[in-house]
């Protein structure tokens, strides 16, 4: 190829010509529009995004960005029915013994005590939160409700990763496994 056969190549494009100008305007009695309908009629428009009636791009995609669900207190809650089967009179009830006993199963933000079922034994429960008919029933059995305003370490950890899991499937990376203590990691190759 020599650089005299190069042509400038012309865009290939319709040029368009003024419609409904009658049957002497070389394009018919429909002038250039067709037959019935929407593109036959004057003032016709798409949004960009219209796809002739199929469900648009815009609507299958899924949302992203900011929520407030993250921000969440999530509680795991117990009953003082629960309290009254797990602990001896005079203990004290919290968030260790709590979980040591299984009544808390999972990492959260704190416990919120419910009032459904008896109490009959004195009880300190520390807790995140309270019912309004636990309170009544701990303190009428001769206990205490100590309503404590921090958040666990270990839930807070738990926030953590599930953060940095969801930066990893965003960025289309897997999570790095976590070795275990006191041995290396495997590296992948």
């Amino acid at each position: 190829m020599n650089l005299g056969d190069v042509k400038k190549s012309g865009l290939p494009r319709k040029y368009k010509f003024v419609k409904g100008r009658g049957h002497s305007s070389g394009v018919g009695k429909t002038c250039g529009r067709g037959r019935k309908g929407q593109y036959a009629r004057q003032g016709t428009s798409f949004r960009p995004y219209f796809e002739g009636g199929q469900m648009s791009m815009l609507r299958r995609l899924p949302k992203f960005g900011f929520n407030n669900a993250a921000f969440t207190t999530d509680y795991e809650v117990v009953n003082v029915g629960d309290l009254e089967e797990a602990f001896a009179a005079g203990a004290t009830v919290d968030y260790s013994s709590l979980k040591a006993a299984g009544l808390v199963r999972r990492d959260c933000d704190g416990v919120k005590i419910l009032g459904q079922g008896n109490l009959t034994k004195k009880l300190v429960v520390k807790a995140q939160a309270f019912a309004k008919s636990a309170e009544e029933k701990i303190t009428k059995a001769g206990g205490t409700a100590e309503k404590l305003t921090d958040v666990h370490v270990a839930s807070i950890k738990h926030h953590a990763a599930n953060a940095v899991e969801k930066k990893a499937a965003k960025a289309g990376k897997a999570p790095v496994a976590k070795a275990p203590e006191g041995k290396p990691a495997d590296k992948k190759k």
